[in-house]
């Protein structure tokens, strides 16, 4: 074992050490590493035990999905707003569509064409990260727009992955069956996402000066693990349960450090996980399956412009930020190797679809940053070819989506009521699988024989009730003092209607439950259970005690939710509401520090004129934590200050461009620098011009870049002269500075 991982180390190492020298992803080395080591080049493999590799391969998705998952955040996804859930949707639809057709017509039976679609519809989140950084277009706007799509594809490929296990394992196409999966899956997250930011930050805030850096790994990957199990239990993926624990954890204070922790962990098992998808390649097959390769890697670059400029249009986009953000998701990555590797595991896939795939993303992976290159000419050619009256739709349809439409207050409200409903209805069934399950049978074996069996019954209904009467009692008035529920309430006997028809919903539901639990456990006509009911939920609501732990518990989970946001919102050098009112318009901001070696340093922007220049406007100033906001023409820049501006990407572009050409050449900032500090005296003559005025009049400061230590007259030293002393003939003055300014400036004054 230590010789094999000594090989896929060292291996690994080298290839991406030579990949890193040629600029390319480093996956790419780990993907070579593999094909080197394996069976198919040398001639026999390097590996003793292979098993063993992929052991650690298929640990190695775990921590790749747990990376994932910190990185995600279902915050997130709820701040990618409309563009990015209706880019991915399309993206989606449009390539499992278009991926199945294609692997039909290359003769491939149905499950291996739906798992190419599958893996077609997904970009690679690493890939699309570097090639924007590389080419310094991270701060478009378009960018911004890749990256809540590629958010959005992360929760499609999960779902993705439970779709294509049922259908693996039943081998049919069942639509009923699939929405059961589906609606599992949905309640699966809910109830965990809801439990753990309840549960885990309360936890890591209490013990937070216990956890050094040793204690939180083990223990996020203890939580990780032991999610994995969870949903291994539960009939889903292991790689499910790891990207959940992640996006849970991703709502922690504690999410950078965790993230940085596990870091090294998931490059080490991920490295091994590659070099084991390397593996499986067979060079000699590469050349055998040259043509679906190629056909393959066509659809994959045509099908995402296609669909992910088409879904930016949809979306309300301009054409160039719709074409740009087309042409930067071209290529496939992780996830079509997780879902490859699923199809194996699952012996459902053929052996020569692996290959091909890993094939058709590492060629994607190298025409990335070159297929990004071509959005410009694409958008010129599009622009330059297109009717006046498409442009003019194209305009008139981007402003209309862009258009806020304002919902109704109910309709709010109403929104709101079922989210709360769903939610609690969830959290209330998962108590009682749990009591009815685990607790009530724990309860009837310790109870004495002679103990009636009512009795026992009456205990385990109290147990339940006590335990879920908080819930029940915060799914009855939840939003109850909403900005919108008084609204109705202070408007027409219509909208009170409307609110009491809410009231009256989420009533019911309680009832429901709590009839639920007696009907388990005693036998009454539908009369009694609904009156009994009714009596419980009635006097659940009146309790204070109930209501102070429902408030506690809800307290509580708004809290967690929420402290990591508030926490960035708070190290923001602008506020996110400023920044996402922008997004629909053809303005964004940048940041852009300020480098010591600019020659802007020490100079007001009046004097560097960066409006004019590039077109931006600078809207903060940020120096050592302190904010300047709107600064004005006589602001002077100091060295490392934060700059945010608002412009265009293409005036943005100007401004960056501006600081790189005002950043000193090393050569000529190392010769500045070599000049010294020394002590220089000269002596004021008749006719000199500093005579008769003060050290403050003659600007000496300023002119000549140093200061007066001393000035010796009349045989006496005058020490650290006031700024309102005058010079007189005969002084000899004493100065700090450096000996060439000081030279010209004694010059100048002769």
């Amino acid at each position: 074992m230590v010789h094999d991982l000594c090989i896929i180390m060292l291996t690994a190492g080298i290839t991406s050490l030579l990949f890193k020298l040629l600029k390319q992803p480093v996956v790419l080395g780990y993907i070579v590493a593999g094909i080197i080591v394996g069976p198919h080049v040398i001639g026999g493999s390097w590996i003793s035990n292979e098993e063993s590799v992929d052991t650690w391969g298929q640990i190695g998705v775990l921590f790749l999905l747990f990376a994932m998952g910190l990185e995600f955040s279902f915050k997130k996804l709820l701040q990618v707003g409309s563009t990015a859930l209706i880019a991915a949707g399309t993206i989606v639809v449009g390539m499992m569509a278009t991926g199945f057709i294609v692997g039909r017509l290359l003769g491939w039976d149905e499950i291996n064409s739906l798992f190419l679609g599958g893996m077609l519809c997904m970009s690679s989140t690493t890939i699309v990260f570097k090639a924007l950084e590389d080419m310094g277009l991270r701060d478009h706007k378009f960018a911004k727009i890749c990256f809540g799509i590629l958010v959005v594809e992360d929760l499609f490929a999960v779902v993705l992955m439970v779709i294509l296990s049922s259908i693996a394992t039943s081998r049919t196409f069942q639509g009923g069956a699939l929405l059961m999966e589906v609606g599992k899956l949905v309640v699966y997250l809910i109830l965990w996402f809801v439990l753990g930011i309840a549960l885990i930050p309360t936890f890591l805030k209490k013990f937070n000066k216990h956890l050094n850096d040793e204690t939180l790994t083990i223990f996020s990957i203890g939580l990780c693990l032991g999610m994995v199990l969870l949903a291994d239990k539960a009939g889903f993926s292991t790689a499910l349960g790891a990207f959940v624990m992640g996006s849970i954890l991703a709502e922690t204070l504690e999410a950078e450090r965790i993230e940085h922790l596990i870091q090294p962990i998931k490059n080490t098992f991920g490295a091994i996980f590659f070099v084991s998808v390397g593996m499986m390649i067979n060079p000699s097959q590469l050349v055998q399956f040259a043509l679906p390769i190629l056909i393959i890697t066509l659809v994959v670059i045509l099908g995402q412009i296609i669909f992910a400029s088409l879904g930016a249009l949809l979306s309300g986009q301009s054409l160039k930020v719709s074409l740009q953000t087309g042409f930067s998701l071209v290529q496939i990555g992780e996830f079509a190797f997780i879902i490859a590797a699923l199809g194996q595991s699952l012996q459902v896939t053929d052996q020569n679809l692996y290959p091909i795939v890993v094939a058709v993303s590492v060629i994607t992976t190298f025409l990335t940053p070159f297929v990004i290159k071509l959005s410009t000419p694409a958008y010129n050619f599009l622009d330059a070819h297109l009717s006046q009256g498409a442009k003019l739709f194209l305009e008139r349809y981007a402003r209309n989506r862009n258009t806020l439409t304002m919902r109704t207050t109910f309709q709010r409200l109403l929104r709101k009521a079922l989210a709360s409903l769903l939610v609690y209805s969830i959290l209330l069934a998962f108590i009682y699988f749990v009591c009815f399950s685990y607790l009530n049978p724990w309860i009837e074996r310790i109870m004495p024989p002679s103990v009636p069996v009512w009795i026992t019954k009456a205990i385990e209904l109290a147990i339940l009730l006590a335990i879920s009467s908080p819930f029940i009692y915060a799914m009855a008035t939840a939003n109850r003092r909403s900005p919108e529920a008084r609204e109705l309430w202070h408007s027409g006997s219509f909208q009170k209607a409307q609110l009491i028809g809410i009231v009256l919903l989420r009533t019911i539901f309680c009832i429901a439950f709590v009839a639920y639990a007696i009907y388990h456990s005693f036998t009454f006509t539908s009369g009694l259970l609904a009156g009994v009911a009714i009596l419980l939920v009635i006097a659940i609501l009146l309790s204070r005690r109930i209501r102070r732990n429902a408030h506690a518990l809800t307290t509580q989970f708004q809290n967690n939710l929420g402290a990591r946001e508030k926490s960035a919102e708070a190290n923001r050098t602008v506020s996110r509401k400023f920044t996402d009112s922008l997004l629909d318009y053809d303005v964004h901001l940048s940041e852009f520090p300020l480098p010591p070696a600019s020659s802007f340093c020490g100079k007001s922007l009046k004097t560097i004129n960066v409006r004019s220049q590039s077109g931006v406007t600078i809207v903060r100033i940020v120096r050592s934590g302190i904010n300047i906001n709107i600064p004005g023409g006589n602001v002077v820049l100091y060295p490392n200050d934060k700059i945010i501006v608002a412009g265009s990407d293409e005036q943005i572009d100007q401004f960056k461009r501006m600081l790189q050409n005002s950043v000193i050449p090393p050569e000529k900032l190392q010769h500045a620098t070599r000049a010294h500090v020394t002590l220089e005296r000269f002596t004021i003559g008749t006719g000199n011009h500093l005579s008769g005025i003060t050290i403050q009049q003659s600007k000496i400061r300023e002119q000549a870049q140093c200061v007066v230590i001393a000035i010796e007259r009349g045989g006496q030293l005058i020490a650290n002269p006031d700024p309102n002393l005058q010079f007189q003939t005969g002084d000899v003055v004493i100065v700090a500075g450096e000996t060439q300014s000081i030279q010209r400036f004694v010059e100048q004054n002769n």
